[in-house]
């Protein structure tokens, strides 16, 4: 390795380690927020804590990790323009892209590295963090209990106004629905205050109403009179509801048993999306027949005799002109009834397969984005490096604007184009691709304006057609030469 490469690798090294340790430190704060109703009041270990962290961090370089390399690109090749050394190594005959083999190595190897995380540590690390998020939110559901929302607690769900006292053991406007052994919530409880009573190491969380009222759906063995949905009312002064906690509370946390399309590796990936895709074509084979088939079209000509139907051609208005009118009566209600099934099937299918495809759409969408990864960290080494030649600025101020502009841009053009992909409205590989794709222009176009030692932008090309427009009309005369 020759002195110049190694003082440029060394000195984007430098860089590079420094930008990525600050961006992932501030990127598991933004993260530690986002989860810190997951966290608070649980009673937690330590090592629950870190392990919570730990599992949380992988699932950040997606995002750190690209923009890292723009930022880096932008700071260094621009304090090496402002610094005038990129002159100095012009004037000894190296080329821009002579300066950025090194690099450019170095950024591939990255990318690769990149592609093996994607596909190996990160479904690893959202595997551990989802299953250990769905056990912690299963502890301590007492201090789960979120004012304005209805929350789930054991068997209850549970909404309050608000919460007052030491530990927030005062309920106020408490609404409660409770389902029953044939499932629903057929049990309403109503009441202006409450209070949660327990006793420490108890599996019973005891609730304390007073002042409210009780309502409980009745349920008729005749099945015709519950159109008339009768209901029981009663009003207590004091009413207490306890709650069973001990299979709550008995949460192992290394429970895995959840599985998401983000914790599969390729092959995985691509096995699930052949298996869904399959079995949705034949799902959907499967329902046009049996719609085909239920329209009766296949029996219609059984019962068919030539000879008999030339009579009706004799009829002007209707076939129903052949029946007296109990009879119409009768076919049309079943015409109706019969299309209203139809109707309300084809709802229910339709929905249905939407959501099938817009899980198989996930799918494809987590499968592509692991090679996006990879690719993406190329495309803005080549869109930061020559920008950050061009602007000619070093430093945290100036390429740090510049970066989050451009990368926020990168990243909402793809979150934007992942929503419309799962609707079905865009290709899920356009969709992933989308945002990379448009970088790559952008890339090589910095890439050739700071070879050829031009600006950002060259505002001739919009000046010099409205001169030569003037020149022609006679309103600027041309110069002598």
């Amino acid at each position: 390795m020759k002195i110049l490469d190694r003082y440029i690798l060394v000195s984007y090294l430098q860089t590079f380690f420094t930008v990525f340790i600050i961006l992932m430190f501030i990127f598991v704060l933004q993260a530690i927020w986002l989860y810190i109703g997951e966290l608070a009041g649980k009673d937690l270990d330590v090592s629950i804590i870190l392990k919570f962290l730990l599992y949380t961090t992988p699932k950040l370089v997606p995002m750190v990790l690209p923009l890292t390399i723009l930022l880096t690109s932008i700071m260094v090749f621009g304090s090496f323009a402002e610094n005038y050394e990129f002159a100095a190594m012009k004037s000894s005959g190296i080329s821009l892209q002579r300066a950025m083999r090194g690099l450019t190595l170095f950024i591939v190897l990255v990318s690769i590295t990149a592609f093996v995380f994607a596909n190996n540590v990160i479904p690893a690390a959202e595997f551990k963090i989802i299953n250990l998020r769905k056990n912690i939110a299963k502890m301590k559901p007492a201090m789960a209990i979120t004012a304005g929302v209805f929350n789930e607690v054991g068997n209850i769900n549970i909404k309050v106004d608000k919460k007052s006292g030491d530990n927030d053991q005062y309920l106020h406007d408490v609404i409660i629905h409770t389902g029953t052994e044939r499932g629903g919530d057929y049990t309403v409880i109503k009441s202006k205050e409450g209070e949660l009573v327990s006793s420490e190491g108890s599996n019973v969380l005891s609730l304390v109403l007073t002042d409210g009222n009780y309502y409980r759906e009745v349920q008729p063995s005749d099945y015709s009179k519950r159109d008339h949905k009768p209901f029981m009312k009663s009003y207590f002064e004091e009413y207490t509801k306890n709650i069973d906690l001990s299979e709550l509370n008995q949460v192992d946390m290394d429970d895995e048993s959840y599985t998401t399309q983000s914790m599969l590796r390729i092959g995985e990936l691509t096995k699930s999306i052949d298996s869904f895709s399959v079995s949705l074509n034949e799902r959907k084979e499967a329902f046009a027949t049996s719609m085909y088939s239920r329209t009766g079209v296949k029996s219609l000509d059984i019962n068919f005799n030539p000879e008999e139907s030339d009579k009706y051609k004799s009829f002007k208005h209707s076939i129903l002109d052949n029946y007296n009118s109990n009879q119409s009566q009768r076919i049309v209600d079943d015409a109706i009834r019969t299309t209203n099934a139809a109707i309300s099937h084809l709802s229910i299918k339709k929905q249905e397969f939407k959501q099938s495809s817009r899980r198989l759409n996930k799918y494809e969408i987590a499968l592509h984005e692991k090679y996006v990864l990879a690719v993406a960290c190329i495309v803005l080494f080549f869109v930061g490096a020559p920008l950050g030649a061009i602007i000619r600025k070093g430093g945290m101020g100036l390429p740090m604007v510049i970066a989050i502009i451009i990368f926020l841009s990168y990243h909402f053009i793809g979150i934007f184009a992942k929503n419309s992909a799962e609707d079905g409205s865009i290709s899920p590989f356009i969709a992933t691709w989308l945002s990379t794709l448009i970088m790559l222009p952008l890339g090589i176009y910095f890439t050739y304006r700071a070879t050829t030692d031009q600006g950002l932008f060259s505002f001739d090309i919009i000046t010099e057609p409205i001169s030569k427009f003037f020149k022609k009309i006679g309103l600027v005369k041309p110069k002598d030469k």
